[in-house]
Protein backbone atom coordinates (compact mmCIF):
# COMPACT_ATOMS: atom_id res chain seq x y z
CA UNK A 1 0.00 0.00 0.00
CA UNK A 2 3.03 2.31 1.01
CA UNK A 3 4.71 1.37 -2.13
CA UNK A 4 1.32 2.24 -4.16
CA UNK A 5 1.35 5.90 -2.89
CA UNK A 6 5.16 6.52 -3.14
CA UNK A 7 4.52 5.20 -7.22
CA UNK A 8 2.16 7.80 -7.47
CA UNK A 9 3.87 10.93 -6.20
CA UNK A 10 6.97 10.09 -7.45
CA UNK A 11 6.24 8.75 -11.45
CA UNK A 12 2.63 9.51 -11.97
CA UNK A 13 2.28 12.66 -10.56
CA UNK A 14 5.16 14.59 -12.07
CA UNK A 15 4.36 13.25 -15.48
CA UNK A 16 0.57 14.19 -15.35
CA UNK A 17 1.78 18.13 -14.27
CA UNK A 18 4.59 17.51 -17.06
CA UNK A 19 1.79 16.51 -19.40
CA UNK A 20 -0.88 19.22 -18.40
CA UNK A 21 1.63 21.74 -18.37
CA UNK A 22 2.45 20.83 -21.89
CA UNK A 23 -1.54 20.68 -23.06
CA UNK A 24 -2.41 23.87 -22.04
CA UNK A 25 1.18 26.27 -23.55
CA UNK A 26 -0.01 23.81 -26.60
CA UNK A 27 -3.32 26.02 -26.56
CA UNK A 28 -2.18 28.88 -25.05
CA UNK A 29 0.28 28.80 -28.22
CA UNK A 30 -2.61 27.76 -30.90
CA UNK A 31 -4.47 30.48 -29.89
CA UNK A 32 -1.57 33.17 -30.11
CA UNK A 33 -0.75 31.88 -33.67
CA UNK A 34 -4.65 32.36 -34.77
CA UNK A 35 -5.59 35.78 -33.11
CA UNK A 36 -2.34 37.38 -31.95
CA UNK A 37 -0.05 36.85 -34.80
CA UNK A 38 -2.98 35.99 -37.54
CA UNK A 39 -0.33 33.22 -39.06
CA UNK A 40 -1.97 31.44 -42.72
CA UNK A 41 -2.88 28.62 -41.62
CA UNK A 42 -2.44 28.87 -38.15
CA UNK A 43 -4.34 25.70 -37.53
CA UNK A 44 -2.41 23.39 -39.71
CA UNK A 45 0.65 24.90 -38.18
CA UNK A 46 -0.69 24.12 -34.59
CA UNK A 47 -4.11 23.22 -34.00
CA UNK A 48 -6.23 23.49 -30.96
CA UNK A 49 -5.74 20.91 -28.43
CA UNK A 50 -9.66 20.41 -27.85
CA UNK A 51 -10.48 20.00 -31.38
CA UNK A 52 -7.74 17.41 -31.86
CA UNK A 53 -9.05 15.34 -28.73
CA UNK A 54 -12.84 15.86 -29.87
CA UNK A 55 -11.65 14.52 -33.30
CA UNK A 56 -9.97 11.50 -31.70
CA UNK A 57 -13.26 11.03 -29.52
CA UNK A 58 -15.36 11.67 -33.06
CA UNK A 59 -13.36 9.46 -35.38
CA UNK A 60 -12.04 6.66 -32.28
CA UNK A 61 -13.53 3.61 -34.21
CA UNK A 62 -11.69 4.11 -37.61
CA UNK A 63 -8.41 5.42 -36.04
CA UNK A 64 -8.56 2.26 -33.84
CA UNK A 65 -9.41 -0.03 -36.81
CA UNK A 66 -6.30 1.11 -38.81
CA UNK A 67 -3.99 1.59 -36.05
CA UNK A 68 -4.38 -1.77 -35.45
CA UNK A 69 -3.71 -3.03 -38.80
CA UNK A 70 -0.75 -0.91 -38.76
CA UNK A 71 0.69 -2.46 -35.46
CA UNK A 72 -0.26 -6.16 -36.64
CA UNK A 73 1.20 -5.73 -39.56
CA UNK A 74 4.50 -3.89 -37.90
CA UNK A 75 4.62 -6.41 -34.93
CA UNK A 76 4.88 -9.78 -37.29
CA UNK A 77 7.85 -7.75 -38.74
CA UNK A 78 9.22 -7.37 -35.76
CA UNK A 79 9.20 -10.64 -34.57
CA UNK A 80 10.75 -12.44 -37.58
CA UNK A 81 12.98 -9.51 -37.96
CA UNK A 82 13.72 -10.15 -34.16
CA UNK A 83 14.24 -13.89 -34.30
CA UNK A 84 16.39 -13.50 -37.20
CA UNK A 85 18.52 -10.89 -35.35
CA UNK A 86 18.89 -13.21 -32.67
CA UNK A 87 19.99 -16.10 -34.52
CA UNK A 88 22.42 -14.58 -36.55
CA UNK A 89 23.96 -12.97 -32.82
CA UNK A 90 24.17 -16.53 -31.91
CA UNK A 91 25.87 -17.82 -35.13
CA UNK A 92 28.52 -14.59 -35.20
CA UNK A 93 29.61 -15.49 -31.31
CA UNK A 94 29.75 -18.86 -32.28
CA UNK A 95 32.21 -18.75 -34.98
CA UNK A 96 34.53 -15.73 -36.05
CA UNK A 97 34.29 -16.56 -39.72
CA UNK A 98 30.43 -16.43 -39.81
CA UNK A 99 31.44 -12.76 -37.79
CA UNK A 100 33.90 -11.55 -40.50
CA UNK A 101 31.11 -12.93 -43.31
CA UNK A 102 28.09 -12.08 -42.26
CA UNK A 103 28.59 -8.35 -40.16
CA UNK A 104 30.09 -6.22 -43.21
CA UNK A 105 27.01 -6.94 -44.98
CA UNK A 106 24.79 -6.57 -42.11
CA UNK A 107 26.80 -3.12 -41.50
CA UNK A 108 25.92 -2.43 -45.55
CA UNK A 109 22.24 -3.50 -45.69
CA UNK A 110 21.76 -0.46 -42.74
CA UNK A 111 23.11 2.22 -45.37
CA UNK A 112 20.21 1.85 -47.46
CA UNK A 113 17.62 4.71 -46.10
CA UNK A 114 14.41 3.29 -45.60
CA UNK A 115 12.67 5.78 -47.40
CA UNK A 116 14.21 5.07 -50.83
CA UNK A 117 14.05 1.20 -49.94
CA UNK A 118 10.57 1.11 -48.89
CA UNK A 119 8.80 2.44 -52.19
CA UNK A 120 11.54 -0.70 -53.76
CA UNK A 121 9.98 -3.19 -51.68
CA UNK A 122 6.43 -2.26 -52.45
CA UNK A 123 7.01 -2.17 -56.25
CA UNK A 124 8.52 -5.38 -56.30
CA UNK A 125 6.12 -7.38 -53.81
CA UNK A 126 2.70 -5.23 -54.84
CA UNK A 127 1.04 -6.52 -51.57
CA UNK A 128 0.99 -3.54 -48.83
CA UNK A 129 0.62 -5.87 -46.55
CA UNK A 130 3.95 -8.53 -46.68
CA UNK A 131 5.39 -5.32 -47.86
CA UNK A 132 4.75 -3.52 -44.19
CA UNK A 133 5.95 -6.80 -42.78
CA UNK A 134 9.63 -6.88 -45.05
CA UNK A 135 10.00 -3.65 -44.07
CA UNK A 136 9.48 -3.92 -40.38
CA UNK A 137 12.16 -6.70 -39.98
CA UNK A 138 14.45 -4.82 -42.03
CA UNK A 139 14.65 -2.24 -39.19
CA UNK A 140 14.33 -4.53 -36.26
CA UNK A 141 17.35 -7.07 -37.76
CA UNK A 142 19.91 -4.95 -37.29
CA UNK A 143 19.56 -3.52 -33.68
CA UNK A 144 18.69 -6.83 -32.00
CA UNK A 145 21.28 -8.60 -33.76
CA UNK A 146 23.92 -5.79 -32.17
CA UNK A 147 22.58 -5.62 -28.75
CA UNK A 148 22.60 -9.19 -28.57
CA UNK A 149 26.16 -10.15 -29.88
CA UNK A 150 27.22 -7.57 -27.41
CA UNK A 151 25.47 -8.47 -24.38
CA UNK A 152 26.51 -12.61 -25.24
CA UNK A 153 30.14 -11.13 -25.47
CA UNK A 154 29.33 -9.43 -22.11
CA UNK A 155 29.76 -12.06 -20.25
CA UNK A 156 32.20 -12.44 -16.74
CA UNK A 157 35.58 -14.46 -18.25
CA UNK A 158 35.47 -15.88 -14.41
CA UNK A 159 32.15 -17.40 -14.70
CA UNK A 160 32.96 -18.22 -18.32
CA UNK A 161 36.36 -20.52 -16.79
CA UNK A 162 34.56 -22.29 -14.19
CA UNK A 163 31.84 -23.64 -16.66
CA UNK A 164 34.94 -24.70 -19.04
CA UNK A 165 36.59 -26.14 -15.70
CA UNK A 166 33.44 -28.10 -14.92
CA UNK A 167 33.67 -29.75 -18.67
CA UNK A 168 30.28 -27.79 -19.50
CA UNK A 169 28.93 -28.46 -22.80
CA UNK A 170 28.64 -25.42 -25.22
CA UNK A 171 24.52 -25.43 -24.60
CA UNK A 172 24.89 -25.52 -20.61
CA UNK A 173 27.39 -22.35 -21.71
CA UNK A 174 24.61 -20.74 -23.79
CA UNK A 175 21.30 -21.71 -21.61
CA UNK A 176 22.68 -20.92 -17.63
CA UNK A 177 25.58 -18.13 -19.01
CA UNK A 178 25.25 -16.07 -22.42
CA UNK A 179 21.83 -15.96 -22.66
CA UNK A 180 20.94 -14.71 -19.27
CA UNK A 181 24.18 -12.38 -19.92
CA UNK A 182 22.50 -10.70 -23.13
CA UNK A 183 18.74 -10.81 -21.85
CA UNK A 184 20.07 -6.65 -20.99
CA UNK A 185 21.14 -6.05 -24.41
CA UNK A 186 18.50 -7.71 -26.63
CA UNK A 187 16.07 -5.94 -24.67
CA UNK A 188 17.96 -2.74 -25.41
CA UNK A 189 17.84 -3.85 -29.54
CA UNK A 190 14.11 -4.37 -29.23
CA UNK A 191 13.01 -1.39 -27.34
CA UNK A 192 14.85 0.68 -30.16
CA UNK A 193 13.65 -1.32 -33.18
CA UNK A 194 10.10 -1.60 -31.90
CA UNK A 195 8.85 2.04 -32.72
CA UNK A 196 11.07 2.08 -35.53
CA UNK A 197 8.93 -1.13 -37.03
CA UNK A 198 6.20 1.06 -36.69
CA UNK A 199 7.67 3.71 -38.35
CA UNK A 200 8.47 1.42 -40.87
CA UNK A 201 4.94 -0.05 -41.85
CA UNK A 202 3.62 3.47 -41.65
CA UNK A 203 6.09 4.84 -44.26
CA UNK A 204 4.78 1.37 -46.84
CA UNK A 205 1.20 3.01 -46.11
CA UNK A 206 2.32 6.35 -47.57
CA UNK A 207 3.43 4.28 -50.86
CA UNK A 208 -0.47 3.93 -51.84
CA UNK A 209 -1.89 1.35 -49.76
CA UNK A 210 -5.27 1.05 -48.62
CA UNK A 211 -5.33 0.09 -44.98
CA UNK A 212 -3.35 1.98 -41.88
CA UNK A 213 -3.01 4.95 -40.44
CA UNK A 214 -0.95 5.84 -42.58
CA UNK A 215 -3.32 5.93 -45.50
CA UNK A 216 -5.57 8.39 -43.41
CA UNK A 217 -2.48 10.09 -42.55
CA UNK A 218 -1.65 10.97 -46.78
CA UNK A 219 -5.58 11.78 -47.07
CA UNK A 220 -6.14 14.31 -44.70
CA UNK A 221 -2.77 15.74 -46.16
CA UNK A 222 -3.77 16.25 -49.38
CA UNK A 223 -7.51 17.28 -48.27
CA UNK A 224 -5.76 20.48 -46.41
CA UNK A 225 -7.19 22.57 -43.91
CA UNK A 226 -10.19 21.39 -43.53
CA UNK A 227 -8.76 17.75 -42.26
CA UNK A 228 -6.20 19.20 -40.21
CA UNK A 229 -7.70 17.72 -36.96
CA UNK A 230 -7.69 14.59 -38.96
CA UNK A 231 -4.07 14.91 -39.86
CA UNK A 232 -3.06 15.58 -36.63
CA UNK A 233 -5.32 12.98 -34.88
CA UNK A 234 -2.95 10.21 -37.08
CA UNK A 235 0.01 11.76 -36.14
CA UNK A 236 -1.40 11.34 -31.92
CA UNK A 237 -2.10 7.84 -32.95
CA UNK A 238 0.90 7.01 -34.88
CA UNK A 239 2.79 8.23 -31.76
CA UNK A 240 0.84 6.53 -29.93
CA UNK A 241 1.36 3.29 -31.41
CA UNK A 242 5.34 3.75 -30.87
CA UNK A 243 5.10 4.45 -27.30
CA UNK A 244 3.28 0.92 -26.80
CA UNK A 245 5.67 -0.87 -28.37
CA UNK A 246 8.02 0.38 -26.96
CA UNK A 247 6.09 0.11 -23.02
CA UNK A 248 5.37 -3.75 -24.08
CA UNK A 249 9.12 -4.25 -24.80
CA UNK A 250 9.51 -2.61 -20.96
CA UNK A 251 7.14 -4.96 -19.60
CA UNK A 252 8.50 -8.05 -20.96
CA UNK A 253 11.57 -7.14 -20.21
CA UNK A 254 10.50 -6.18 -16.45
CA UNK A 255 8.56 -9.83 -16.56
CA UNK A 256 11.93 -11.79 -18.18
CA UNK A 257 14.76 -10.04 -16.24
CA UNK A 258 13.82 -8.79 -12.94
CA UNK A 259 17.02 -8.72 -11.84
CA UNK A 260 18.29 -5.78 -13.68
CA UNK A 261 19.24 -2.19 -11.94
CA UNK A 262 16.48 -0.32 -13.19
CA UNK A 263 13.93 -2.80 -11.80
CA UNK A 264 14.97 -2.47 -8.14
CA UNK A 265 13.63 -0.62 -5.58
CA UNK A 266 15.56 2.48 -5.06
CA UNK A 267 17.86 2.71 -8.12
CA UNK A 268 19.51 -0.82 -7.41
CA UNK A 269 19.66 -1.37 -3.59
CA UNK A 270 19.28 -4.54 -2.36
Amino acid sequence: MKGNSVFLRDRVLPLLVWVFGLLILWEAASWMLLHVAKAPLAQSKLPYVHEVISTLWKYGGTLLKEGSATFGNAGVGFLIGAVAGVVLAVLMSLSKTIEQLTFPYAVASQMIPILGLAPIIYGIVRDEQISRVIISGYITFFPVSLNMLRGLRSVDLSALELMHSYAAKPWAVYWKLRFPAALPGLFSGLKIAAPLAVTGAILVELMGAQHGIGVIMLRNLYYGPSNTYMFWSTVIVSALLGIVSYGLMTLIERLVAPWQPEFRPKGGSH
